[in-house]
């Protein structure tokens, strides 16, 4: 070939190829290509591994799978961490004190776990126990010996040694230490807690009613639940017997109420009389001491038109302070103790009354 005919041969540029992962784009696409030239129809790029030990390859779902199993086996250790706190949680016990008696009054023998219902702020536990209860009482007697009580004061001494007897008895059985209050003019001792028969006799017979005194029932309780926590009481219980009028103490119900429930003491009162329609503040505290006292402290009230029927009052009594219960339930640990614990019987006509056991106290 002449080097004329050379010269007039079209020459194209050789195309340059970009070599990026996206694929090849040509720089010069207006040019036209050189059939001899290879046209790359597919661009596999090579990287040089550093290592020489080959990775296995698996699929997408399988790295799924063991992120999965992971998070799971996570999961699972974070649960077993914390299981200890959920079994000491639900391992928490507490006690009552119950009273379950029927229509007629009666104590009620022979139950079981199956018939009780406790409730703490309405909310179910699970009962665990019940056995008799047999722990000894410390149980104060205040006595009503004001001027209100003067024809009273000869049936109050005549109730009162049955009601001691029973809770001292002579032979094999628990005996309860009991103390006798006077709340006439001020509260005063005429017994400590004893359980010598004799002793309490004693106390009994120098119950005389004070000539132009009052009476002094809610100074007497808030005395007598300071004394019970220095004595380091298991099982306190307050039995008031008093007389329908007015109480010259002067305290407001909530100084009152607050330790009485501090100190854990059951309070039953045995009223004398008709109830009083004055609408005085020393008489509207007092009521509602005896009132919510007794109600919220699993205690009784009984309201005795004569003293005559005091002797009864003390025999039913004693009957129920002698055959209660203790009845342990379940109950989750919490911050915030619950307001209100509420005990009753599963069984259809029998009434139940529960005393919630403190904490043990160091006398």
């Amino acid at each position: 070939m002449t080097r004329r005919a050379r010269s007039n041969a079209t020459v194209e540029k050789p195309l340059v190829y970009n070599t990026r992962p996206e694929g090849c784009q040509e720089t010069h696409p207006a040019h036209p290509r050189i059939l001899n030239v290879p046209q790359p129809t597919e661009f596999k790029p090579f990287f040089v591994s550093a290592s020489l030990t080959l990775l296995k390859s698996e699929p997408y779902t399988d790295r799924m799978t063991n992120r999965r199993i992971f998070l799971a086996a996570s999961l699972v250790a974070l649960v077993l961490v914390a299981w200890p706190g959920r079994l000491a949680a639900q391992a928490i016990e507490r006690s009552l004190y119950v009273s379950v008696l029927n229509e007629a009054g009666e104590p009620v023998l022979g139950l079981g776990p199956s018939d009780f219902i406790v409730r703490e702020d309405n909310v179910a536990r699970e009962v665990l126990n019940v056995v008799p209860a047999e722990e000894p009482m410390h149980i104060a007697l205040l006595i009503d010996n004001s001027q209100a009580a003067r024809d009273n004061i000869a049936h109050i001494r005549q109730g009162l040694p049955a009601f001691i007897a029973a809770l001292t008895p002579a032979g094999e059985g628990v005996k309860h230490d009991i103390s006798i209050i006077a709340v006439g003019e001020r509260p005063t001792m005429l017994t400590e807690y004893t359980t010598n028969r004799l002793i309490l006799q004693k106390g009994t017979g120098r119950l005389w009613s004070q000539t132009g005194s009052g009476a002094y029932l809610l100074d007497a309780i808030i005395e007598v639940c300071q004394g019970l926590n220095k004595r380091g009481a298991a099982r306190p219980v307050i039995v008031a017997v008093t007389i329908e009028g007015p109480d010259f103490s002067n305290r407001h119900h909530e100084q009152v109420l607050a330790p009485l429930h501090a100190s854990g003491a059951a309070l039953h009162v045995i009223a004398i009389g008709q109830p009083s329609a004055g609408s005085s503040h020393e008489l509207r505290e007092r009521n509602i001491v005896i009132d919510e006292g007794s109600r919220t402290t699993g205690g009784r009230r009984d309201q005795l038109l004569t003293s005559m029927a005091l002797g009864g009052a003390f025999t039913k009594l004693a009957g129920e302070l002698t055959h209660q219960y203790r009845v342990t339930y379940a109950r989750p640990q919490s911050l915030i103790p619950p307001e209100h614990v509420t005990v009753a019987s599963s069984k259809p006509g029998l009434k139940a009354r529960g005393t919630l056991i403190n904490a043990p106290r160091t006398p």
